[in-house]
């Protein structure tokens, strides 16, 4: 692939992890590419596994890991959940990883957004406790995927916790720590739901030389049951661009670097 045509496929790819789905008009014009390069992007990219055509245009593949929670309510709520946010919260995450760099993947609706960011990305090795984010990186010929090990005690988390997974987590040091929370409090610092999950996630950020948060803005200034880290050991956070001015200030002047999305 020439040079031209792997820099018109990253946008094609960016587009649609910020669309979701996109037409081949759109795409000619947004790219000043003509309809048959476009066309033949979208070829190679779905013989990858990246996307898959519809008529007229081309969509964000949707895994059939997920088929068996169909009717799942608790994952669906999670999973649509500002689902608009969070694709922008994980396309912009990824954007902060570099090639060659060991990145650690907390279980999570978000870091899944941000996983499948890093679906076409080369030369990086990811580290994560979450079944699902195993499942959806597997096939990527550019990325080294390692699971934690551990249980799932919660199935519609995908989370693996447990002796195993923290034992694993020892021996391995991370460049970047893309953390999902179900809360944030620039006084009590990140927390989870679960006891045994907080311990997993807890392991992950000691491990790594740097802790990125991403978090939809419901979740800023919400102080959940178990600890995962204090304040200070977040350095930047990830949160949409529509977040509260009031809510992303007191982070602010702890330090951490805000990215809206």
């Amino acid at each position: 692939m020439s040079a031209r045509q792997e820099h018109r496929t990253g946008r094609i790819l960016k587009l649609l992890l910020e669309r979701g789905s996109v037409s081949v008009e759109e795409l000619i014009t947004l790219l000043g590419a003509s309809a048959p390069s476009i066309r033949r992007d979208l070829t190679r990219l779905e013989g990858k596994g990246l996307i898959r055509r519809t008529h007229g245009g081309a969509a964000l593949v949707q895994e059939l890991l997920y088929e068996p929670f169909r009717y799942d309510t608790a994952f669906q709520t999670r999973e649509q959940r500002f689902v608009r946010e969070k694709r922008h919260i994980g396309l912009a995450a990824a954007e902060l990883i570099k090639e060659n760099e060991t990145i650690g993947l907390t279980a999570g609706t978000t870091t899944t957004w941000v996983a499948r960011s890093l679906r076409h990305r080369t030369n990086l090795t990811i580290v994560t406790n979450a079944v699902n984010i195993g499942m959806e990186l597997c096939n990527m010929p550019g990325l080294k995927v390692h699971l934690t090990g551990g249980y799932v005690h919660w199935p519609w988390s995908f989370s693996l916790v447990g002796a195993a997974a923290i034992n694993f987590l020892g021996d391995v040091f991370l460049d970047k720590l893309l953390l999902s929370v179900s809360g944030i409090d620039d006084e009590r610092g990140t927390t989870t739901n679960e006891s045994d999950e907080a311990l997993t996630f807890r392991a992950m950020v000691k491990q790594a030389k740097q802790v990125i948060v991403v978090s939809d803005s419901s979740k800023l200034g919400l102080i959940t049951p178990s600890l995962i880290c204090p304040i200070e050991d977040v350095d930047i956070l990830v949160t949409e661009e529509a977040a509260p001015d009031e809510a992303v200030e007191k982070f602010e002047r702890r330090g951490i670097k805000i990215i809206r999305a």
